[in-house]
């Protein structure tokens, strides 16, 4: 898998934005050359761009062929539509209130996508409804997702975490950035595009004001874009040394400075400098593993436990309650479908 580096996005996802625009006699290089872009920047396999780059090109996409969607829908995102669902959002209540207008406003528009809202206890989903039986192209999935996740996390002054993304659409080469994105719980092939996340969320209101925004408005889309964390972090390689090992080997915090070739002060106050404490990594992980363990009933809860490095199955519950908002068992229920 390629390295994730901040703040930049894969050129995978540029030719992704500029297939729909594309004809005989109009490849992609061609089409970067008529909104004033160099065709160069496509060249290499593993080049990463600027996610501010990025932002300039949907913008001037959108301009050029007023569609905000990059053509993928069965009728275009008009240019001016996510400054409309902005507008409006700042005036609902509550997310929920904001998110079902979302919903139904990009129904409307795209024609074939049609999100519904479904709240069942303490989890909450956003399902598609969509006609026909071929599933979309994965860009276009998480365009849509972008643009719904992001709104809802500018408007709860927060990020959403998701727990799981669903998707018809088998799963692309360029994967990387799209887990950075949403969710390391991203599942193909699925019956079912969703995505399932803590329904507290839906509670937080909306307090954004005109002046809040227009500063964001005059950032977007790359203020949304903007989720990517440094792979060279020492989180991240704090992540990818307890990856390889088993949650009950995982180090104490002295062992893992010294691995690191650090004093452990000096491993507390890199953390502190990027927001994070030791613990609050290994509970992303184990988050992490549950959830893509839930997902298999040929693992029981006892199993998973022990695999967590929990003494017992009560222990599990407790903390998986506090990482997300639920019990393992209805989440289980949720993503196995027999809610």
């Amino acid at each position: 898998m390629a390295v994730v580096h901040k703040d930049t996005i894969s050129v995978c996802l540029v030719k992704e934005a500029l297939l729909g625009f594309t004809r005989p006699g109009l490849d992609a290089g061609a089409v970067l050359a008529s909104i004033g872009l160099s065709p160069s920047l496509l060249n290499g396999p593993d080049l990463r761009v600027p996610v501010e780059l990025y932002s300039s090109i949907w913008l001037r996409l959108a301009a050029a062929h007023d569609d905000e969607f990059f053509a993928m829908a069965a009728r275009p995102l008009r240019l001016g539509s996510f400054n409309f669902l902005c507008r409006t959002g700042i005036t609902q209540p509550t997310v929920q209130q904001a998110l079902i207008h979302t919903l139904n406003f990009l129904g409307l528009m795209l024609g074939n996508f049609e999100g519904r809202l479904i709240r069942s206890r303490s989890l909450a989903e956003v399902v598609l409804r969509e006609p026909g039986g071929q599933a979309q192209r994965p860009f276009a999935y998480f365009t849509y997702w972008m643009i719904v996740h992001g709104l809802a996390c500018w408007l709860a002054g927060r990020r959403i975490p998701l727990l799981a993304v669903e998707l018809r659409c088998t799963e692309p080469e360029y994967i990387g950035d799209y887990r950075v994105m949403f969710s390391e719980n991203l599942r193909f092939a699925r019956p079912t595009t969703r995505i399932i996340f803590a329904a507290e969320a839906l509670d937080l209101p909306v307090r954004r004001s005109e002046a809040d925004m227009q500063a964001f408005l005059a950032q977007a889309p790359a203020n949304i874009l903007v989720r990517y964390r440094d792979a060279n972090s020492l989180a991240s390689q704090i992540k990818t040394v307890l990856r390889g090992l088993r949650p009950g080997d995982w180090p104490i915090s002295d062992q893992l400075a010294r691995s690191l070739c650090m004093s452990p002060s000096t491993l507390r106050r890199r953390l502190a400098a990027e927001g994070l404490q030791y613990q609050a990594i290994k509970d992303s992980l184990r988050e992490e593993r549950a959830t893509r363990w839930l997902a298999d009933p040929a693992i029981s809860y006892a199993d998973i436990a022990e695999q967590l490095g929990f003494a017992d199955v009560s222990a599990f519950y407790k903390a998986f309650r506090k990482w997300t908002g639920t019990n393992p068992g209805h989440y289980r229920q949720l993503i196995l479908g027999d809610g």
